[in-house]
């Protein structure tokens, strides 16, 4: 679908654009156009329901549903609010929108990080590469339902993947750490003791980007497998390496997603490749 129409409503009238710049301010608030304004996401025919001062992006078949994302090209990302329609928006990643710009909506992924490290399940190291993937992963609309972090024992990190795979019907799980060479190093053996199906490609492709930056990436064994409608995703401990591995697998990864759990036909399907951090 397209944006037909991007609009504001003051006490004059209906002022239309043809460009705009969506954003976060310091409040936390949509911006519009450096204003924080009320946003909202609508159909043809609706633009009286918008109160004054409200900004509305008119597209065409949007069929929005509360919790959806609203993916405007390959910049912007807002949230679908609860309520009646026309629905409020929030933006969630900011970047300039115009008329004629594909739309797609992006059901929202339920997600768990899971850190794998002696040392963090034992408070005596600062868990960098969880927080860093939570940055990264919001702009593909993935929902962060769980995280937590266990020793390098295949019982625990099976045990945790079981329960939001099976129990908690998580649909995206990615883990770090523990998928080099040490002898503690197991998250390859627990994925393979829990895999239904494997995902080769995933772990080739992390590794080649890897080898663009140094030889020693051949060593990784980051993987990735499918347990029921769950993709299960091992990447490096280190910041830096899972940061690299996870842009290097992202503009596929929302797509394998809703193909594992027959979304792929409800709404917008194409490749996103959303990196970059929220706008403040």
């Amino acid at each position: 679908m397209r944006v037909i129409e991007i609009f504001e409503r003051s006490p004059r009238g209906f002022l239309s654009h043809t460009l705009c710049y969506l954003s976060v301010n310091r409040t936390g608030n949509s911006a519009f156009n450096g204003m924080e304004r009320p946003l909202y996401i609508l159909d043809p025919g609706q633009r009286e329901e918008i109160p004054e001062k409200g900004v509305g992006f008119v597209v065409s078949k949007s069929a929005a549903k509360p919790g959806y994302f609203l993916s405007l090209g390959e910049d912007v990302l807002c949230r679908i609010f609860e309520g009646t329609p026309p629905f409020r928006l929030s933006v969630e990643q900011g970047g300039f929108v115009s008329v004629s710009r594909n739309a797609d909506l992006l059901r929202p992924i339920p997600t768990g990080i899971l850190t794998v490290s002696d040392k963090g399940s034992r408070g005596e190291r600062e868990d960098l590469s969880g927080p860093a993937l939570v940055r990264r992963l919001q702009p593909l609309g993935a929902v962060i339902e769980a995280t937590a972090t266990v020793p390098d024992e295949i019982e625990e990190i099976v045990e945790t993947l079981k329960e939001w795979s099976d129990g908690r019907g998580l649909k995206l799980i990615l883990s770090t750490g523990g998928t080099g060479f040490s002898r503690r190093d197991v998250t390859p053996e627990a994925f393979a003791s829990i895999a239904e199906k494997t995902a080769p490609g995933i772990g080739e492709t992390m590794r080649s980007a890897s080898m663009k930056i140094t030889p020693k990436a051949m060593l990784s064994r980051s993987c990735a497998v499918i347990r029921g409608e769950t993709l299960i995703v091992a990447l490096p401990g280190s910041e830096k390496a899972a940061e690299e591995c996870f842009a290097a697998i992202a503009p596929a990864l929302r797509h394998g997603v809703e193909i594992l759990c027959g979304w792929d036909s409800e709404c917008g399907s194409r490749p996103h490749q959303h990196h970059h951090k929220r706008n403040r």
